[in-house]
């Protein structure tokens, strides 16, 4: 389980003063849960995101996975066990190296190993083998550099070198935004079979309300640093983007009183 306790984190803005981004904010999510996390910029999303990965430090509060406090772990440790895929591929890859050479990197991150006893050849049908699985030809370009792919082959190379390994946390922030529909549609579902199959708690960002209804068990959105909105399992099947999109456009009035919003 992945416990969020009263964390607080503030920011000082390009002009002097203090933005409050979150404030004594709790959240909770079982082992195995994929939710999906909404809301307007600005609303706390990636700050979340980064701060679970350790990419910020908290003001106060703390952090626990599976009752193991990790709020002050640096980020590199937490890359043992936490992985994170981001919007730009060229943040989770290395575009000088081959398609070969970085899965073979991700297959070995934790580990001690020197750069050419770290290229796992023995792997390379299983990576051949799970490239195919996407269908854009990649199973073929394992000695072709990362960055002469296009957007999409890079990004899907991406998420399978964050999960190579079944990371006890994915994040995932707006990792298809910048994405065709067509490509984009191949990694949600790529990320889907990855994480039910291998029950990997995910955090998801996304601005694509359809995509978040219909991936994962759970939504959250959150609103100047809260959770507004917080559904699950049969309850969230039977959510309409109609009715998702009428509660993200009236936020400040669903806080006041969200029985408005039942029908």
């Amino acid at each position: 389980m992945l416990s969020i306790n009263d964390i607080n984190k503030s920011f000082i803005t390009d002009i002097g003063t203090v933005k409050k981004v979150f404030q004594n904010l709790s959240l909770k999510i079982e082992n195995g849960d994929f939710v999906s996390v909404i809301g307007s910029n600005g609303a706390g999303k990636s700050t979340l995101l980064d701060s679970i990965a350790g990419n910020l430090t908290l003001d106060s509060g703390s952090i626990d996975i599976d009752g193991m406090e990790i709020t002050n772990i640096p980020r590199h440790k937490r890359g043992g066990f936490i992985s994170k895929v981001y919007q730009n591929p060229s943040s989770g890859t290395a575009p000088s190296m081959t398609v070969f050479e970085n899965l073979s990197m991700a297959d070995n991150k934790g580990k001690r190993f020197g750069f050419s006893s770290g290229l796992n050849r023995k792997r390379k049908e299983y990576y051949k083998q799970i490239l195919g699985e996407l269908g854009l030809g990649m199973e073929n370009q394992l000695d072709t550099e990362v960055g002469a792919l296009s957007g999409g082959q890079r990004q899907c190379l991406a998420l399978i070198m964050a999960t190579l390994n079944s990371p006890d946390i994915l994040l995932l922030d707006e990792h298809t935004a910048a994405l065709d529909p067509g490509t984009s549609k191949i990694i949600m579902e790529k990320t889907k079979d990855i994480v039910e199959k291998n029950r990997i708690l995910t955090l998801m960002i996304t601005h694509n309300l359809q995509d978040a209804i219909k991936y994962g068990n759970r939504l959250i959105m959150l609103h100047n640093g809260s959770v507004i909105f917080d559904i699950k399992g049969e309850d969230k099947k039977k959510l309409t983007t109609e009715k998702l999109l009428k509660i993200f456009n009236n936020r400040d009035l669903y806080l006041k009183d969200s029985d408005l919003f039942s029908a």
